[in-house]
């Protein structure tokens, strides 16, 4: 996030025409071409720098100002200063036509740093190789502890990255070599200030004292990245920058020739306990160059391992330790996929830092790491890596989804691991509404990430839950903003502050009766309820408004139809049938009409013929009883409010008795179930043979509905059901026996 000062300045710099651009490269020739290295031409290049990086499309400057440029990054006499501009501003303008620079003359190492940093930016391959060549030259001429050779490391980096093939074999080994010795070998005392001179200041005044741990104690082990002190040796500069450029070299720059095992051998060492053997007796400096460093490189990650479970004294050096435990994983599961030894000596340290990350909401971040090593060598280590995923996919998107760049980091894990997940692939799908909460609070940053993970989460048993849940986006956002207020104290916050005034919101959030809705947003794994939450919902809204029925018959009737079958509704389809069934009728609302009744008679007919033709397979199980005794109950009820359709629901009865009675019905539904079905198509069946009792049973007045007539055993319901029944039941013997 920039300062409204800093967001002001890019803003003016955007909307900086052509014409003024060009007068600020006149002003800035004319400083260069007289060699003014004052604080006018640090100002003016200052300038400069910011009009051509604050947009996205280039800005091209004239030939002159480029040359001017140029000659000031290769004059010995220009400050450091202005180099360092002179050398963002051409970077930014790449690629340049006019560019005539080349670092073959170069000699001061800091300067070649630059001039190569912006041959590099041109992007011509050939130039890549070329700048590769002469700063592993100037590397090769001096010794290890050489001053500015700090200055050629990130070109060798990015000259490893662009064109991994652009080293030979010996320029190979020769850096392998000096890495190693980098990483392991630093002084482990401080660097000396420089003085200013002056009477007191005396030899013994300077003398340097040891490095030190970032909570204070006197470092006793190697020097690296965490390690801490007033002034730092060029050999300790080159120990940082090792390690910053250490996971590139060994994934593009060294290791990946023929001594990386293949699939086939990592398989054998990863359960050989000889080789572990072997790896752990040989003495590292008897290694080739290649398996020198990375030994050099396991010992510097366990140390960083350790440094990190210090307590930092200072904020910026516990930021640094989470960077550095980060990378430091990192590392480790490059080298046990490239070398499976490593793998046995690693796993006890990522066990134990594993439990210690999971106990510690400062270090989330590291955990993503750490579960990225377990998918890679989980099965070969015997971790439970399934604990692994359900921590990582449960916990932290529900308490951390307000930490943008830990979203960010998460789903590019998520999508990165992918082909990794295997059979724990269900551990992430089922996690999806967890995942929606890094969506719901950061959306812009996280859409495009989003639209490339959704199609690996979406399965036939989530798509419909998972639509919901993108259709309840700005609610979960709400309903996360309040959790989140609510879990701060009023007593914190200015007054000033809008959620001080909003407190109805968050007395709606404790509220017990909306606890329900509100753990529905925030669940943490597909619940496959949302086809059951809606239902119920929706039968306490039509039993609060039964008119609700009449009123919305459009939307129910297209609701039915886009089911494609009894199968697809569950839950919320039981509970439509069931509302039609009661509620469609004039004795709740006057404007039901005959035509209506007979619209959802044959759309209920239709799912009902379905389950007499369709036969219960693998891809589709049988059609739950529950659906059938329903159906067959408010088809019933239409029919005795419209006479007419009472042939074509005792003819769909008498088909569902006979199914029910059929040996192919109680193996695919149980014969408890196909009894059910069977009782309630004969009980319906006698029901319909008197329609003026089918009338008053399955469509009772409001006062037939008072508690009285169930409790009243002269007029209770049950009374006239088993009336009729023993009225037809002389006639064809039509009950079960």
């Amino acid at each position: 996030m920039f300062t409204a000062g800093a967001e002001s300045l890019l803003r003016q710099a955007r909307e900086i025409r052509d014409e003024e651009l060009g007068r600020l490269c006149s002003r800035v020739c004319a400083l260069l071409g007289r060699e003014d290295w004052g604080s006018d031409a640090l100002d003016a290049l200052r300038r400069l720098f910011l009009i051509v990086s604050a947009t996205k499309h280039s800005r091209r400057l004239e030939q002159p100002c480029v040359e001017l440029l140029q000659a000031a990054l290769c004059s010995p006499t220009c400050p450091e200063q202005l180099q360092l501009l002179c050398a963002a501003v051409l970077r930014e303008v790449s690629p340049s036509r006019s560019l005539s620079l080349t670092c073959d003359r170069v000699q001061n190492t800091q300067q070649l740093g630059l001039v190569a940093s912006v041959l590099l930016a041109q992007g011509d391959r050939r130039q890549v190789g070329s700048v590769g060549q002469c700063a592993l030259r100037v590397l090769e001429s001096r010794q290890p502890e050489g001053p500015g050779l700090r200055h050629l490391l990130p070109v060798v980096s990015k000259v490893t990255n662009l064109a991994p093939d652009a080293l030979h074999e010996e320029q190979t080994n020769t850096l392998n070599r000096r890495l190693g010795d980098w990483l392991r070998h630093a002084s482990v005392q401080q660097g000396i200030a420089h003085s200013s001179g002056g009477f007191f200041s005396t030899p013994r005044a300077r003398q340097p004292g040891p490095v030190t741990e970032v909570d204070g104690a006197v470092a006793t082990d190697f020097f690296t990245v965490l390690s801490t002190g007033q002034h730092f040796t060029e050999d300790q500069w080159l120990n940082v920058q090792a390690f910053s450029m250490l996971r590139a070299w060994l994934l593009h720059g060294g290791p990946g020739g023929s001594s990386t095992p293949d699939a086939d051998d990592r398989s054998e060492l990863e359960g050989s306990t000889l080789s572990v053997l072997s790896a752990a007796s040989t003495a590292s400096h008897l290694l080739p160059p290649q398996e020198r460093l990375r030994e050099k490189a396991f010992e510097y990650c366990q140390r960083l391992i350790e440094q990190s479970n210090r307590r930092a004294l200072r904020k910026a050096d516990s930021e640094l330790q989470k960077a550095c435990l980060v990378e430091a994983v990192l590392v480790l599961d490059v080298l046990c996929r490239q070398d499976p030894s490593f793998l046995y000596r690693t796993l006890s340290c990522l066990r134990a830092l594993h439990a210690r990350l999971c106990g510690d909401p400062t270090c989330v971040r590291a955990l993503l790491p750490v579960a990225q090593f377990f998918l890679h060598h989980g099965e070969a280590a015997a971790v439970d890596a399934e604990a692994v995923y359900q921590h990582l996919c449960t916990r932290i998107p529900a308490e951390h989804f307000h930490s943008p760049l830990l979203a960010l980091e998460f789903v590019q894990f998520c999508r990165a691991s992918l082909p990794l997940f295997g059979r724990h692939l269900g551990v992430l799908r089922s996690s999806f509404p967890n995942l929606f909460k890094f969506l719901a609070w950061s959306s812009p940053p996280l859409t495009a990430e989003f639209v490339a993970l959704l199609p690996s989460l979406v399965d036939a048993g989530t798509a419909v839950e998972m639509l919901d849940l993108l259709l309840d986006l700005p609610c979960l956002t709400a309903a996360l903003d309040l959790q989140l207020r609510s879990s701060q104290a009023a007593s914190e916050k200015p007054l000033w502050d809008v959620s001080v005034r909003a407190a109805g919101c968050l007395e709606a959030f404790r509220d017990p009766q909306y606890q329900a809705l509100f753990q529905h947003l925030l669940r943490a794994k597909a619940s496959g309820t949302t086809e059951r939450v809606l239902s119920s919902q929706f039968l306490a809204l039509c039993t609060r408004r039964p008119s609700l029925v009449v009123e919305q018959a459009k939307e129910l009737l297209e609701f039915m139809g886009s089911l494609g079958g009894p199968h697809g509704g569950g839950h919320m389809l039981t509970s439509v049938v069931w509302a039609i069934g009661e509620y469609l009728s004039v004795s709740w609302d006057r404007r039901c009409t005959v035509e209506q009744i007979n619209k959802f008679f044959e759309a209920l007919e239709a799912l009902l013929f379905e389950v007499t033709q369709l036969r219960p397979s693998a891809a589709l199980p049988a059609c739950p009883p529950q659906v059938i005794t329903v159906l067959m109950t408010t088809l019933t009820k239409l029919a005795s409010r419209s006479q007419d359709l009472i042939p074509r629901v005792s003819l769909f009865l008498s088909k569902m008795r006979t199914l029910a009675q059929s040996p192919a019905a109680g193996s695919a539904h149980g014969e408890e179930d196909a009894r059910a079905v069977l009782t309630r198509a004969t009980e319906l069946l006698n029901l319909l043979k008197m329609p003026s009792v089918a009338q008053f049973v399955l469509t009772p007045s409001a006062e037939v509905s008072e508690p009285r007539y169930h409790r009243d055993t002269n007029t209770a319901l049950p009374l006239a059901l088993s009336t009729v029944s023993r009225l037809v039941e002389r006639d064809a013997g039509l009950l079960p026996r």
